[in-house]
């Protein structure tokens, strides 16, 4: 690990970003402000997660290396991994080919996890597992496993494709017991209350949740005791919402002792993830013009950093610096269509200041060169920031 960090930093680091938190996180030139959020980009889990593959690719050079998905959600991480020679097993249509291993292979589990299924048919062809799975995650196992024991059903606010969830989801039924629904919108929860309440169309409730919940799954049967767990990057007070309903809900069918035993809660909300938001909303409270959030369009930390600027200000959602395309027009990501869409005459006349933050799977080096870019349609080169 020590001797491939000097590798991953010269990759990732940021003269810039260095220079601006040395300036306490903010500099003007050329009638341009940039403020940089306190806390942003790489946390600990995703520097783990790539030392870990680097170093993988150091000690086991001579074998065939094997990657379970993307590491982390940036494309440009993804390819420097790729790169390495490490072979990404997961495509868009389906789960990974574990019948191609073979027992001299080695396989990296990403930071998300995998599922348990997965993980044991690699272990019975023989290979070496690199295991990079974050410690809040593996937090959140512990916790649906706990009501696995139980017989409580894991209701899990979260993606129900994304790749953390179904590893969360495949621990919720370990051991053969328990179950687990997988909730996402407060829409979704308050039709889980209704049913919790009230009881309902069984048939319709299956339909509406297709996919998102455990094989077997009565509502009428495994929704009589419940915990409450969650997608680690999730946005911390809309899964406060998410428990707060459903707590009422099981309190209004079984009255308040009963409920103390019917409902668990636990609070695993991935740190890093709540410091980047908390970052985020402090900065909201100063004055600026407008906000460059920076990250992988399907990384979901990320996209609630937009969430919570598009509340405040005019938010854009770039992958990179180069969805800057000039000072007329900006190609960005749109929540709610789920596609990168242009805006134009986004970057105002005169004076101007633009926020920046960036999701825990960003790297520096793309940040600074995002802040490069918006100085550099000022006319102000790297040389006149860093004097």
């Amino acid at each position: 690990m020590t001797q491939v960090q000097a590798l991953v930093e010269s990759h990732y680091r940021s003269e810039v970003v260095e220079h601006l938190r040395a300036n306490g996180g903010s500099i003007t030139a050329g009638g341009l402000t940039v403020k940089l959020a306190k806390q942003f980009g790489f946390c600990y889990g995703v520097e783990r997660a790539i030392d870990l593959a680097y170093a993988a690719a150091k000690v086991f050079k001579d074998r065939r290396l094997f990657i379970l998905g993307e590491i982390i959600h940036n494309p440009e991480v993804n390819e420097q991994i790729q790169a390495l020679g490490i072979c990404n097993m997961v495509g868009h249509h389906g789960p990974p080919d574990i019948s191609r291993l073979e027992a001299d292979d080695v396989v990296i589990v990403p930071a998300f996890g995998t599922d348990v299924d997965t993980l044991a048919r690699i272990k019975e062809r023989g290979c070496q597992i690199v295991d990079t799975t974050c410690g809040d995650v593996m937090s959140v196992w512990k916790r649906v496993r706990h009501n696995a024991a139980g017989d409580i059903t894991s209701i899990i606010h979260g993606k129900a494709q994304h790749e953390e969830t179904k590893a969360t989801a495949s621990r919720a039924v370990s051991g053969g017991k328990g179950h687990y629904l997988v909730v996402l919108t407060l829409d979704e929860t308050d039709f889980v209350c209704d049913y919790i309440r009230h009881g309902g169309d069984k048939a319709a409730f299956l339909a509406r949740f297709k996919g998102a919940t455990s094989p077997g799954f009565d509502p009428d049967l495994h929704l009589r005791r419940v915990g409450v767990a969650n997608q680690t990057t999730m946005l911390r007070g809309e899964t406060e919402e998410v428990q707060n309903r459903i707590k009422a809900a099981i309190t209004d069918r079984d009255g308040v002792e009963l409920a103390r035993e019917n409902f668990r809660f636990f609070d695993t909300i991935c740190g890093a993830t709540q410091e980047r938001q908390d970052a985020l909303t402090q900065m909201l409270t100063e004055r600026m013009d407008l906000l460059l959030v920076v990250g992988g369009y399907n990384s979901s930390n990320t996209s609630h950093l937009a969430e919570l600027g598009q509340e405040v200000l005019p938010t854009f959602f770039i992958g990179n610096a180069a969805r800057l395309g000039s000072r007329e027009h900006i190609y960005h990501y749109d929540l709610q269509t789920r596609r990168e869409i242009v805006t134009k005459h986004w970057l105002p006349t005169g004076p101007v200041t633009i926020g920046i933050t960036a999701g825990a799977s960003c790297p520096n080096n793309l940040i600074e060169e995002t802040i490069l870019r918006v100085f550099a349609l000022h006319g102000v080169s790297r040389e006149t920031l860093l004097a």
